[in-house]
């Protein structure tokens, strides 16, 4: 596959990123089994098609996917940079246990990365949650010694809201805050996207298929944690079928697939920001990489909003216990 891969800065003074990110952590059995060996191959055909920012998370797979970043960016640490967050608590059941943003702990966690990333620096480090025990002041500044001393480039955020990016943004620049934004989940414009264009900050955007939501993909056994997500699950996944059926209508007259027109709505939506898309396999990167050859006009736009606009989507993006621990959501 042939692209022209667009370059976009982060935030004021952050990392020149390809205009699409990938997206890692499905390949550590978030959505069910996956195979290292395509992940690898996936991972090798992004870079060799122009993709330079890799995302992950100390958590997914309890460190197994750093690990298999590690591999395969092996010889290629030049051609990529790497999003990394911290924070949150497993048991080796995999449970969740909550999260950690301590100082200490920012240094724990930034060391273990370090060393299964096999890399000397981490260009852009986030807390994957805010602790509601500890001051975000407190966490950043913990992030901003490690910049001092050479093991972080740059610092992100993720899932907060307004004036923790404000506090945040405050004691050190801040470059991206990791948000989910989708045709499917808008909230963030309302609150969120204007102070980030406020205070020059970008957005790296998950969840722009949401979560496989709009390309009809469905649950895949008991390792998939799509099956909690109300969106999928009950009546909100049968009120669902009927608007991700319009998208995928909406997508056949344009002769696009409905992953190519879901990354191409969030690039024309927020063309400074930077979808990442959580292909796991070679043909679901191309697909979703093909947008970047797709222009949106305003007209496109409205009507496809017009076709599926947020409120046809049902169920909120997470289980309710989750949504009311979340900072982006207040």
């Amino acid at each position: 596959m042939t692209t022209t891969m667009r370059e976009t800065e982060l935030g004021r003074g952050g990392p020149k990123v390809s205009a699409i990110g990938l997206g890692c952590m499905g390949m550590s059995g978030m959505y069910g089994a996956s195979d290292d060996a395509e992940s690898v191959r996936t991972i090798h055909a992004a870079i060799e098609r122009g993709v330079t920012l890799l995302d992950t998370g100390d958590f997914y797979g309890m460190g197994h996917n750093e690990m298999l970043i590690g591999r395969a960016i092996q010889g290629r640490r030049d051609q990529v940079k790497l999003s990394v967050k911290f924070g949150a608590l497993r048991g080796p059941d995999g449970s969740w246990l909550g999260g950690d943003a301590r100082p200490v702990a920012v240094q724990n966690f930034a060391a273990y990365s370090l060393k299964r990333l096999g890399v000397e620096v981490i260009d852009v480090y986030r807390p994957a949650r805010l602790d509601p025990k500890v001051p975000i002041e407190d966490t950043i500044g913990a992030i901003a010694d490690l910049v001092k001393k050479g093991y972080v480039r740059h610092i992100g955020l993720s899932e907060v809201g307004a004036e923790t990016i404000r506090r945040a943004h405050a004691v050190h620049p801040i470059v991206d805050l990791q948000i989910e934004y989708s045709i499917a989940s808008r909230a963030p414009e309302a609150k969120l996207f204007p102070v980030l264009h406020e205070l020059g900050i970008s957005a790296t955007l998950y969840g722009v298929l949401s979560r496989g939501l709009l390309t009809g993909s469905k649950p895949q056994g008991a390792g998939d944690f799509r099956q909690f997500l109300p969106r999928f699950a009950g009546d909100d996944a049968k009120a669902n079928a009927a608007a991700v059926e319009a998208f995928a209508r909406f997508a056949k007259g344009r002769e696009m697939t409905p992953a190519e027109l879901a990354v191409a709505w969030v690039l024309a939506k927020e063309p400074a920001f930077v979808p990442v898309v959580g292909a796991r396999k070679v043909a679901q990167l191309d697909d979703a990489l093909s947008a970047l050859s797709t222009r949106l006009t305003g007209d496109d736009l409205a009507e496809l909003e017009r076709t599926v606009p947020a409120s046809a989507f049902a169920g909120s993006r997470y289980a309710p216990d989750q949504m009311k621990h979340l900072d982006s959501e207040r």
